[in-house]
């Protein structure tokens, strides 16, 4: 039995479990048949020409897992950003773990989307918001939809400020041979309301494990919202990231995207423009070696007048890795004065490393200023030759060049605590110690 027929019977599984007369039900039953229409995304579509799913669907997933686990914290300490004080929503293996999470109701709600679906007072929430923005066409985004049980939900009121920064962490065992996970979060951003926001998706050992994440993110006036996701996974982990984004006219929403580790990784970043004087930031930087595969896929639909865009990735490729850059900006005929840049650059290290680029304006408006660039090389020559001189050891001299390359990136990260995290995880994945202090 392949995957697909897998997940569809057990649907059926978990129909006996939900409340069929609700009105998600009719929500999942017509998701559940997207996806057995159209099955796992293949190379025949364009938005996956680069990126093959085959070898990791020969696994046999688990779709439940059989038993909670449970972990010390000490062992996953350094996951987190201990640092500075943080609200923490934790999972593992799909199931919330209530010791190691902070969650509130003070002010702000920081609490779990299963909640939000089961309980009658949060209704109104679930009708205005849940599913609203997600694709209801493509396939993985669908295939989460109806299962999605549980996951992160946040929602920062009219002219809050969240005081602590909030990580959603997503920790696979690897007690099962092999776990597939689909974790879904919800999160609402109120007028004038601002909030920071850290996701991570963790494997433990070496069994596999694919994550089929979909996120929902509602910017409204003049929110603020800073949203990092950090990939540093085993290699046999492999992730699928949803991610749709709704502004409404002021809002500021950035996306940073960190990814180091893991099989085969798929970020899908959907912004959508509902007002004007908008600013939607997506920024990346990844650095894969071995034969690990990352593909960013980014959409933002300019569909109001007066809204800027900013994309800006930066990918290091050594080994026999692939890397995949489809970024698409979007200008409707009604979005005059749009303002949209897209800039890719990528530096290979070895032969055997692939990059596929592909930067795609679309525009029906007139009175715009859009901008896409993309470059690909290698290190400069010249430039490592000038710091062996001046008694750089040659492999200090390629890090500090490819910390250069991705500095322009770290450099808008807001949080300083993080911003040493992802330097030092950059240092690591460089080879080189931090003593030569960046």
């Amino acid at each position: 039995m392949d995957l697909k027929e897998k997940l569809v019977s057990s649907f059926m599984a978990f129909e006996e479990k939900v409340d069929v007369t609700a009105q998600l039900h009719d929500i999942r039953t017509s998701a559940i048949k997207n996806f057995e229409n159209k099955g796992f995304p293949t190379k025949k579509e364009e938005a996956w020409k680069y990126t093959s799913l085959n070898s990791v669907l020969k696994n046999d997933f688990s779709v439940f897992p059989k038993r909670e686990n449970s972990i010390e914290f000490k062992d996953v300490k350094k996951f987190f950003l201990h640092e500075i004080d943080t609200y923490k929503l934790v999972f593992i293996d799909g199931k919330f773990s209530s010791f190691m999470s902070s969650t509130t109701h003070e002010g702000i709600d920081v609490c779990l989307l299963s909640s939000v679906l089961t309980k009658p007072k949060y209704k109104m929430v679930l009708d205005t918001y849940f599913n609203q923005i997600a694709s209801k066409d493509e396939s993985l985004t669908t295939l989460n939809t109806a299962f999605a049980q549980e996951g992160a939900f946040i929602n920062i009121p009219k002219s809050k400020v969240a005081d602590k920064p909030i990580e959603i962490i997503h920790f696979s065992t690897g007690v099962e041979n092999a776990l597939m996970l689909q974790p879904r979060n919800l999160i609402i951003v109120g007028e004038n309301a601002h909030v920071q926001i850290i996701e991570r998706h963790q494997s433990l050992n070496s069994n596999p494990v694919l994550t089929n994440s979909v996120t929902e993110i509602f910017a409204q006036k003049r929110a603020i919202v800073d949203y990092y996701k950090i990939q540093n996974d085993e290699q046999t982990a492999n992730l699928i990231d949803n991610t749709y984004i709704s502004q409404k006219q002021e809002s500021r929403v950035a996306v940073h995207t960190f990814s180091f580790g893991g099989n085969i990784t798929r970020n899908n970043l959907n912004f959508y423009h509902f007002g004007e004087r908008i600013d939607s930031t997506l920024k990346g930087i990844t650095i894969i070696g071995d034969k690990q595969h990352v593909d960013h896929y980014t959409l933002v639909n300019h569909a109001t007048p007066n809204c800027e865009s900013h994309q800006n990735y930066k990918t290091i490729l050594g080994g026999s890795s692939t890397g995949v850059f489809n970024g698409k900006i979007f200008v409707e005929k009604e979005a005059q004065k749009t303002d949209a840049f897209q800039q890719n650059n990528n530096i290979l290290l070895s032969d055997k490393a692939t990059i596929n680029a592909k930067p795609q304006l679309e525009i029906f408006a007139d009175d715009v200023k859009c901008s896409h660039g993309c470059t690909i090389g290698q290190l400069d020559e010249s430039a490592m030759f000038y710091m062996q001189q001046r008694g750089i050891p040659k492999k200090e001299a390629k890090a500090l060049l490819m910390y250069a390359f991705s500095n322009e990136v770290i450099e808008s990260i807001k949080i300083p605590e993080l911003k040493q995290r992802i330097t030092k995880i950059i240092a690591m994945k460089l080879g080189v110690n931090l003593g030569f202090d960046l």
